[in-house]
């Protein structure tokens, strides 16, 4: 059995060895080579072990540190929240930039490596599953296969959210340049998405007989990623429609094909394809949200601050090194010491590896009374009173949704309480954020989700605390949003959901309050999600979004939830500026506690002209980002590599590749967007 496994490892180790890449990407294009031997995925081990070698396709579980022993789990807690109104980092990404993101002649991610590796297991396993000739147990063997489906709904997810429209493909093809050409052909976005719920209710449907553990995909996790899969789709078709973002939309390069250019929905309309999207939302969300909402992680909504304090079960959920015993938590990475570790603790004791967060998240929290800051009496503003000369005290966290007070860290409070004298990198109290580091405090504030009070976690690159990858909250979340944007009105249901958060939260119940207190004039200013297609949103999905926001802060959702939600369109006309924490008449100065610099080659520090805070890509004239984040259209989505239209066309032609370029995108080497 161990040679058996040893030889299933090294066939995911080299792609699962018949889906070996030439030079060429044409559908992750393969040599032919001998098939899978008859004797392999014959015992429930061997499944396990396959399965296994692919959780790397979950972005909690990817290998990308060139030590290999690092995780995915990027500080904040995945990176998807940099570069977004939440999250800053050095480097302004050049998605907001004009002509920096270029069309590529090679390279990119119109990739089908995992998905032809998930198509080979099927082709094997499932034949011998139907034949009964896998030993072991029927549960177990059924529960791998449904993870297998669960891993390739999770791979087409990431591919169809930079690309729309993308082939399916479920079976492994043979290197014919006809067949391969022709299965290359894409489906429209909203078919794709279909077909990945199809998995996933595959997935469901094969696990629902055991359960292994947190560590392992289960039905719930899958539930839940259909939830956001449909959340996703029906959202995007409903702000992009009319557009050529969708199928049939004006302008939709699909139309330009053939196989195309007649398609209709299958629901008779784009209104109705909405509308069974965010249907399914509800009905997935609700089973989940119904059966964990009295299951939520209790919060004390105060901060250990000493060995004898109380904890808190809710920050703790975030760096625990065992998250079993949190049942909010439905799947999370397990790693360990000596092992498989990662540098989250090392991070959250420091600069967050130069990521702030920035000025408009902080705001979007709202006052304990319920209010938005600019409407509730309570508010003290964003000035930072010395306490003494280690410390200061952030006004802007007094009286807040504790989710802020409890995860913004201010200097002066302990990182660390346990003590372990054979560990280095601990950062026992928080310090004055030091702006001039490289890899500073960028943006002034910094969060410590996901910190440990254990110096045993603070070595750089060796913490082996738990990682969560889906948590029942955002189920709470996702029938709140999907039932106000189908039915227009927040239902019994969803008050519920909204109650039981904002409880946990220590915020007022009384959302209502909140809502017509509400001034999206004042909320656009640090929030994106106010707009959807360059115009303001109503007050009720605008506080959804919110608590959205919030809830989910750091949690690696909100680019994506600020493309399905067209939440940038609005920067085309009116550039933004991302800002940091008050840096000007704020007491930092005026006590001794900086020499800011502006001005000049070596500025630290923004012009005070530009505002009381610090504007984080403003301090030179050279920084790319000077005049503030643009958009362009195209940007919702990525170009296709050029060499994938190429390989693809019967004449080399690009045009006449059954491949189409993403909106806005011209078929031309190192060019940026149109539009």
């Amino acid at each position: 059995m161990k040679r058996n496994k040893n030889i299933i490892k090294a066939l995911l180790a080299t792609g699962c060895s018949v889906f070996l890449l030439s030079c060429e990407d044409f559908l992750d294009k393969q040599p032919e080579v001998n098939p899978v031997p008859d004797n392999y995925f014959t015992e429930a081990s061997h499944l396990q072990a396959y399965v296994d070698g692919k959780y790397d396709i979950l972005p909690s579980h990817g290998d990308h540190a060139s030590d290999g022993r690092t995780g995915g789990w990027d500080y904040g807690l995945f990176a998807d929240d940099n570069h977004t109104d939440n999250q800053a980092s050095r480097e302004a990404h050049n998605r907001y930039l004009t002509s920096l993101w270029q069309v590529s002649q090679s390279g990119g991610d119109w990739s089908f490596r995992d998905i032809m590796a998930m198509n080979l297991f099927f082709e094997n396993v499932l034949p011998k599953h139907e034949a009964g000739a896998i030993s072991g147990s029927q549960e177990y063997i059924r529960h791998y296969i449904g993870e297998a489906y669960f891993l390739r709904a999770y791979e087409y997810f990431k591919r169809y959210r930079k690309f729309g429209d993308f082939p399916i493909i479920t079976q492994s093809l043979p290197d014919d340049q006809e067949i391969l050409t022709e299965y290359s052909k894409r489906y429209p976005r909203n078919e794709v998405a279909r077909f990945i719920l199809s998995d996933l209710d595959l997935a469901i449907e094969y696990m629902s007989g055991v359960t292994l553990g947190t560590t392992r995909i289960s039905v719930e996790t899958a539930t839940l990623l259909k939830s956001r899969v449909a959340l996703y789709e029906g959202t995007w078709l409903k702000y992009f429609k009319g557009t050529p973002f969708v199928p049939q939309g004006e302008g939709w390069p699909g139309k330009t094909k053939s196989y195309n250019a007649d398609y209709t929905y299958p629901t008779g309309s784009i209104d109705n394809e909405i509308n069974y999207f965010l249907d399914i939302t509800m009905e997935a969300s609700k089973e989940i949200a119904d059966k964990y909402i009295n299951q939520l992680t209790g919060n004390t909504q105060t901060i250990q601050q000493s060995t004898s304090d109380a904890v808190n079960p809710f920050m703790d959920m975030f760096s625990d090194t065992d998250m079993s015993g949190y049942p909010e938590v439905l799947l999370w990475r397990q790693y360990g010491k000596g092992y498989v570790t990662h540098g989250v603790v090392y991070n959250a004791q420091r600069s967050n590896s130069g990521v702030g967060v920035t000025q408009g998240l902080v705001d979007a929290f709202l006052m304990t009374d319920g209010l938005p800051i600019y409407a509730s009496d309570k508010y003290q503003g964003n000035d930072i009173i010395p306490v003494d000369e280690e410390s200061f005290q952030f006004k802007n966290r007094i009286d807040r949704d504790s989710r802020l007070s409890l995860f913004l860290k201010e200097p002066g409070q302990k990182n660390m309480l346990f003590e372990d004298a054979s560990r280095g990198g601990a950062v026992p109290v928080e310090p004055i954020p030091d702006l001039a580091s490289s890899t500073g405090y960028f943006t002034g504030y910094t969060l410590r989700k996901g910190n440990s009070y254990y110096q045993e976690q603070t070595n750089n690159g060796d913490s082996f605390t738990g990682c969560v990858v889906f948590r029942a909250a955002e189920a709470l979340l996702n029938y709140m949003e999907a039932s106000y944007e189908r039915k227009g009105q927040i239902d019994n249901n969803a008050a519920t959901y909204w109650i039981a958060l904002r409880n946990r939260a220590g915020v007022d119940p009384d959302y209502n309050r909140t809502i017509n207190a509400t001034d999206m004039e004042k909320e656009k200013e640090g929030d994106w999600g106010a707009y959807s297609a360059g115009q303001l949103i109503d007050p009720v999905l605008y506080n959804i979004r919110r608590e959205r926001r919030c809830e989910l802060m750091a949690e690696g959702l909100r680019y994506m939830d600020l493309c399905r939600w067209r939440a940038m369109d609005q920067m085309m006309n009116q550039r933004y500026d991302i800002r940091g924490f008050k840096a000007w008449n704020s007491g930092l100065v005026e006590n001794g506690y900086y020499n800011f610099s502006y001005g000049t080659s070596r500025a630290n520090m923004s012009d005070p002209s530009f505002g009381d805070h610090l504007y984080v890509y403003k301090k030179l004239t050279s920084d790319a980002a000077y005049n503030g984040y643009t958009w362009h259209m195209a940007h919702y989505l990525d170009p296709i590599a050029l060499n994938e239209l190429m390989y693809t066309s019967p004449d080399g032609d690009l045009d006449n590749s059954v491949i189409y370029q993403n909106p806005y995108w011209p078929n031309v080497a190192s060019a940026s967007a149109e539009r």
